[in-house]
């Protein structure tokens, strides 16, 4: 028995852009900012402690904090509200 073939089209082009939408940039800011205030308590415990490379950590720790705000900001997520 012959099976009816299925012509393959590509589904249609969605013009959703999801940095539009309110709850996909609370979510990514939320999200971010708990990751900045992980890598803050991080630093701050390994300036506590003696480790023989917490300075690269918590420089490493540092540009990454950088990066994630400059995200945040570049994509205006950070407006009135804290890290």
């Amino acid at each position: 028995m012959d099976k009816p073939t299925q012509s393959h089209q590509e589904p249609p082009e969605r013009s959703v852009k999801l940095d539009q939408h309110d709850s996909v940039r609370d979510h990514v800011h939320q999200q971010l900012s708990s990751e900045v205030e992980r890598l803050e308590r991080r630093i701050e415990t390994l300036r506590l402690t003696n480790a023989p490379h917490a300075a690269i950590m918590i420089s490493a720790y540092e540009r990454m904090i950088d990066r994630k705000k400059g995200f945040l900001q570049a994509w205006n997520l950070n407006h009135n509200r804290a890290y």
